[in-house]
């Protein structure tokens, strides 16, 4: 395939444009030329070059325009692509149907949330009593103009007639609190600013507690934050008169600090983390009237949260001595670990519990899939719940007063349906499908396992249409995360509909450094032991290869954030393994990012280049912005991000293209794609978000030789 000829204007000193030094053919794409300085850092007696380091100052005028730059080429070559428009009208027309959130009760309402299809913002809506009229409670779409502004979270207070909520702007990790009253549907008092990886935890019905950092100097959205307070704010007083609870001195500086009120009002829970794994936990009985901050565990090496209280008996999920999880009993008059009891024990599967009407709701993740089991207080099995299919389920759980509950099942090749739940029978009804242009019967997703490099057994889940040819011609993406406990599980997904619409095949293996299989999985690939993850996913490719599923030439590799420095290992690891490599969103210099906002809390699972030399070399090894090498062909590459990330600055992103922009030899692109007024994801607005599956899928498909699109994969390939 030729490459486009695509002139930019050269903007300042800052850049001009230049060719590709390893053409192959007459027209090649043209690049910014970014400027490089001489920056270098020694790490343990190792200097190392960091020439685009200027990109990470994203309060300059010069990223600015570079951004605008980089954009420019992107949106010039994607607008070439004959298809774009026509998978950009698929999308829309398959996203445009009405989907409804499962209904919560608050006060006298039952509230929920509604898309009618193609809105930007999910609107809350509620319904009086058994009324089966709904009233819209909020709309999002209108905090701003372009949809932008997104609804963070919403928490009432106990009789529902006050509630607080948080909107982030542009997608910004920084939110505002709002006060509003339910019965008039207006704002009231000032809005809290500031706050920060924050839930709101409401206390009866006088105030809640929330977390922040103070502001950071310098730019707010790359600035380290490393002080998580807990505050209480009581209703009526003023932002600046609100009471600081923990996170004041140097001996309660944690990173990440977050407050739980129990339902009866009795007990404030605060959990204290300096990393995204292991954590302390602290109490306070909010019965007493100066309470006294109580430790239950004073250690990070555990992870455990109080999920229920019976009185003064509390239920603790923990991992303590369990690495796939517990729940243990103690009285809260002497509440350490060391008085701990077993109540729900610790199983080969991972436990993921919920509470509501009385009983204990334990899923459990069977190889990925879930499975749910029903107690009383007295940690009596009632029944394993009885549910719709292979797949996950969400929402196991409601006020202890209810008698029924609502739940939500999904898989690869089901839309995500609602089901009510009789608590006390124990049966479930079918509550919401949604009407939706997609026949599950089309498509079949089955289950596989193979041998990592070490011999370590992954399993994968790979969903296609029925029928296709398992002849290496399949256009295929694998997608990957890996790291931080977090788990893949089966769901649904409207762009994956276009995607196989297409022929395309969908692939999800469950690598070590997730949760699938509990904290020794999560531990099999943190720290240096990271390039299991790694191992783990070329592995993935390479089954699929071996097994006809596809081959290098129409496989690309795609995963966001940690999944984004999957993708960036793993395409400089094996180049010539993928055609197209997609990271988004990523953590690409291992060296810098705990520098960065929040980042040097992901140093459980990444270690940092200060840690020691071994962890320094080992980063250096692998770090994706500093193992660009010249005279490598790298797959056709689209790097996603968003110019509002404060979570992982675009700089990762911004120095990774650059690398690639300059080193890569022959004609595969390397275009860098940036969102502007988006975050790290949450809330972008859904025309943003049809718009960049759109804009992948084409590329995707465009780099894999496609002249139209495949269809049903006939021979319209380029020769």
């Amino acid at each position: 395939m030729k490459k486009l000829l695509i002139g930019i204007i050269a903007i300042g000193s800052i850049f001009s444009c230049k060719e590709d030094s390893n053409q192959e053919q007459a027209e090649v794409l043209k690049y910014p030329d970014t400027k490089k300085v001489d920056t270098v850092t020694t790490y343990f007696g190792t200097e190392v070059k960091d020439p685009y380091r200027w990109l990470e100052d994203d309060r300059s005028k010069e990223t600015e325009e570079w951004v605008k730059a980089e954009n420019k080429v992107t949106y010039d070559y994607l607008a070439k692509i004959p298809y774009r428009k026509e998978l950009n009208n698929r999308l829309t027309e398959l996203w445009n149907y009405e989907k409804l959130g499962a209904p919560f009760t608050e006060g006298d309402y039952d509230y929920f949330f509604k898309n009618d299809g193609l809105q930007d913002q999910y609107v809350v809506y509620r319904k009086k009593g058994g009324s089966e009229e709904a009233e819209l409670f909020l709309d999002p779409n209108k905090f701003s103009k372009d949809g932008t502004t997104s609804l963070g979270g919403l928490s009432f207070s106990d009789d529902g007639k006050m509630a607080a909520y948080s909107i982030s702007e542009g997608g910004s990790d920084w939110r505002k609190v709002i006060l509003f009253d339910t019965e008039a549907k207006e704002v009231i008092e000032d809005t809290l600013i500031d706050v920060k990886f924050s839930g709101v935890s409401w206390k009866g019905n006088e105030g809640f507690y929330y977390s922040s950092y103070e502001k950071p100097e310098g730019s707010e959205l790359s600035a380290k934050t490393d002080q998580h307070k807990l505050f209480y704010h009581k209703l009526g007083t003023k932002q600046s008169e609100d009471k600081l609870v923990f996170g004041g001195t140097e001996a309660q500086k944690h990173r990440y600090v977050g407050g739980s009120v129990t339902e009866d009002n009795n007990y404030l829970f605060i959990s204290a983390r300096n990393s995204t794994s292991g954590g302390k936990l602290f109490m306070m009985d909010l019965t007493k009237p100066n309470p006294e901050l109580v430790t239950l565990i004073g250690n990070e090496d555990t992870d455990s949260y109080v999920i229920e209280n019976d009185a003064s008996k509390l239920f603790i999920v923990t991992n303590l001595n369990a690495p796939n999880q517990k729940i243990v009993t103690v009285d809260a008059a002497n509440p350490g670990s060391e008085n701990w009891k077993d109540f729900i024990p610790e199983t080969e599967n991972v436990l993921t519990p919920s509470t509501g009407g009385g009983y204990f709701f334990t899923e459990y993740m069977v190889d990925a899939v879930s499975k749910v089991k029903q107690y009383d207080y007295d940690g009596k099995l009632v029944r394993d719940v009885e549910l719709p299919g292979v797949g996950s389920v969400g929402g196991f759980g409601t006020k202890k007063d209810k008698d029924y509950l609502y739940y939500s099942f999904t898989n690869y090749v089901t839309p995500g349906s609602i089901y009510k739940y009789d608590i006390e029978s124990g049966s479930s009804e079918l509550y919401n499908k949604p009407n939706i242009d997609f026949n599950p019967e089309d498509y079949e997703s089955k289950q596989v396992f193979f041998n990592s490099k070490d011999g370590t057994k992954i399993p994968m889940i790979i969903t296609h249409k029925k029928g296709i040819e398992l002849n290496g011609k399949n256009p295929t993406i694998l997608y990957g995360y890996g790291g931080f406990n977090i788990s893949l599980t089966p769901s649904f997904s409207i762009a994956n509909a276009v995607w196989m619409e297409q022929g395309g095949i969908y692939a999800v293996p469950n690598l070590r450094g997730g949760g699938e299989y509990g904290k020794e999985w999560h531990d099999a690939g943190i720290k240096l032991k990271k390039q299991n993850v790694f191992d783990d996913f070329i592995a993935a490719a390479e089954y699929l290869i071996k097994e006809k599923y596809t081959s290098s030439d129409y496989l690309a590799i795609r995963g966001g954030s940690n999944g984004g420095l999957l993708v960036g290992a793993t395409m400089t690891q094996r180049p010539e393994l993928m055609k197209v490599a997609l990271p988004a969103v990523g953590v690409m210099d291992m060296l810098r990012y705990h520098t960065f906002t929040a980042g040097a809390g992901w140093a459980y699972d990444y270690g940092t280049s200060e840690d020691s030399k071994e962890m320094f070399d080992y980063l250096y090894a692998y770090s994706p912005v500093q193992n660009v090498k010249e005279g490598v062909k790298y797959p056709a590459t689209m790097i996603t991000t968003g110019d509002h990330d404060d979570r992982v600055v675009p700089a990762h992103s911004f120095k990774f293209a650059a690398e690639l922009q300059e080193k890569q030899t022959g004609n595969n692109p390397v275009l860098i794609r940036i969102e502007t007024k988006a975050g790290h994801g949450a809330g972008k607005p859904t025309a943003m978000i049809i718009d960049e599956y759109a804009d992948i899928f084409a590329f995707t498909l465009f780099n894999m030789g496609f002249e139209v699109l495949p269809e049903k994969l006939s021979d319209k390939v380029k020769g």
